[in-house]
């Protein structure tokens, strides 16, 4: 296998693989740059070709203040774990130290576990972690309160429970979870992930419900003004409440009525009273028309039966 510099002849083939990569592996908030041959102007380019046949590609910047930045590192999936990735970051490396550059850097996701882990055989440890957040969010952000959240298994199985938020957790990008209970029939799990997440939180709800065949409820105070719940069964949703329909944005006529609670869906799942439910998950257009958030999560949980909910 040979690794050389890519010249301008390369481009096809890298913008192809680009286009590979990012059609795998993109998962950030917004959506992949535009693949044109400028994504490569003034960057290093290497290409590992095995008897003439391209299997690789990577690119990124050399630094002049003292690190050198990876942005994509890709190699064709019949030969991966076959050293290619290795072979072009060494190359990486290589023109790295002509320059005086003594540090390599690249960005992984946090749910891309098997790339992190990948990246820490061949010696990489993590430095620093890189946050987003909507720019609305941010704009708004003093409008809004505290979230936190808890997730409600029904299950008296504690240890099956916590294995598998000992197995999913870490791939949403989380640790730390705690696992207690039963309660009332319920084991409890709480993470900070759990909180500050939306996204990841369901996600987590989803993968537990599935991997234990139970029913599990994902209830919330989000941006300290919207109580939502979202109940799952076999890792399917199958009832939402969220007090503000549109809190979090515009949604069609359907999807705010979706949001209303289904009592007999609620009532097949947790054993609470229809009318109960009715009475207590009320919807409006602001949060001032409802009961502080903290006092409607409680009374929510009350009826469904979830001891524990609320801050941790």
């Amino acid at each position: 296998m040979n690794v050389r510099e890519a010249t301008a002849a390369d481009e096809p083939t890298m913008l192809a693989f680009t286009e590979a990569i990012f059609a795998e592996n993109w998962d950030r908030p917004w959506g992949p740059p535009e693949v044109t041959p400028k994504m490569f102007e003034g960057k290093l380019a290497l290409l590992a070709e095995d008897e003439g046949e391209p299997v690789g590609y990577a690119f990124g910047e050399l630094d002049s203040v003292g690190y050198a930045h990876v942005n994509i590192v890709y190699v064709v999936p019949e030969r991966r774990r076959q050293g290619v990735a290795t072979a072009l970051l060494a190359a990486f490396g290589e023109r790295a130290r002509e320059q005086g550059i003594e540090h390599l850097t690249l960005d992984v996701a946090v749910r891309n576990e098997a790339g992190r882990q990948a990246w820490r055989r061949l010696g990489f440890t993590e430095w620093a972690q890189r946050l987003t957040v909507p720019v609305e969010r941010i704009e708004h952000h003093d409008e809004h309160g505290e979230s936190y959240a808890s997730l409600h298994v029904q299950s008296d199985d504690l240890e099956a429970v916590q294995a598998q938020v000992d197995k999913y957790l870490p791939r949403l990008g989380g640790s730390d979870g705690r696992v207690e209970g039963p309660r009332n029939g319920w084991v409890l799990v709480r993470a900070e992930l759990v909180d500050r997440d939306r996204r990841a939180r369901e996600r987590l709800a989803s993968e537990l419900s599935n991997a234990t065949a139970a029913v599990v409820c994902a209830i919330s105070v989000d941006d300290g003004v919207v109580v939502r719940y979202v109940l799952y069964e076999r890792g399917s949703v199958v009832d939402e409440y969220q007090s503000v329909p549109e809190h979090f944005g515009p949604l069609p006529p359907g999807d705010v009525v979706a949001l209303g609670a289904n009592p007999t869906v609620v009532s097949r799942l947790t054993g609470a009273e229809p009318a109960e439910v009715r009475a207590v998950a009320r919807t409006a257009s602001s949060p001032d028309q409802l009961p502080p958030a903290d006092e409607l999560l409680q009374q929510l949980a009350e009826v469904l039966g979830l001891e524990g909910a609320g801050r941790g």
